[in-house]
């Protein structure tokens, strides 16, 4: 995995998720650009595929159950959207040093309020993606190997009860955390240097070109 500052590393996953997320409907010339860069993150951080893929099973049962009610058509594009998004901020948080999303949030310019809730989302994230790998572990332990196998474990009660361990763990943690003075703060400062805030910059400027290239040629065309 190349030296990458977390800060650095955050901004620019959020750069990808966000230019793919406002893309236009229907854009699927740009949706496969982002989907190109997204399996190019993952390439650059070296994210284990194995996990990867376990995580994306769950995660796609999960959405495909909310977005299918709307139609096979948009459904199929949301999904294929969400899958781009996915890998980018999985293969992320797959290659984060335990309890370092905090670090890595410091230097995002949004008010107090919103980081607080976002390191607790992170927190809970990393708990989540701790359960889905001992769950696996559980699948493998029963016979269920390979991809096929996992997913056929990965049932609407499995997910179920994946999240609600999940919570329960979560708010143990929590608590825990406002036992040692917690108080939404983080006493470590990561400001992104020169030469990463080029390179953020970049990344957003090239996202904001194709996302509002799939909104002008949708334009054009009609």
């Amino acid at each position: 995995m190349l030296k990458l500052a977390l800060p650095l590393r955050l901004h620019l996953s959020l750069a990808i998720v966000v230019g793919a997320a406002l893309l236009k409907y229907h854009a699927w010339l740009w949706l496969a650009v982002y989907g190109a860069i997204a399996l190019i993150w993952a390439r650059v951080l070296r994210v284990p595929i194995p996990r990867l893929g376990g995580l994306l099973g769950t995660e796609l049962i999960f959405l495909s159950l909310l977005a299918l009610p709307l139609g096979w058509e948009r459904a199929s594009f949301l999904l294929v959207r969400s899958l781009v998004c996915l890998i980018v901020m999985n293969s992320f948080l797959l290659t984060l040093p335990p309890h370092s999303f905090g670090i890595a949030l410091k230097s995002l310019p949004v008010p107090r309020v919103l980081k607080e809730n976002l390191l607790l989302a992170g927190q809970y994230l990393e708990i989540l993606l701790l359960e889905v790998t001992r769950m696996q572990r559980s699948a493998q332990l029963r016979g269920l190997n390979g991809a096929a196998g996992w997913l056929r474990y990965a049932s609407a009660a499995m997910i179920g009860a994946l999240y609600l361990r999940s919570l329960d763990r979560a708010e143990r943690v929590y608590a825990a955390m406002v036992t040692r003075g917690y108080n939404g703060q983080l006493p470590i400062d990561s400001p992104l240097r020169p030469k990463e805030r080029f390179a953020v910059l970049t990344a957003w400027a090239i996202a904001i070109c194709l996302t509002l290239t799939s909104y002008l040629q949708s334009a054009v065309n009609s």
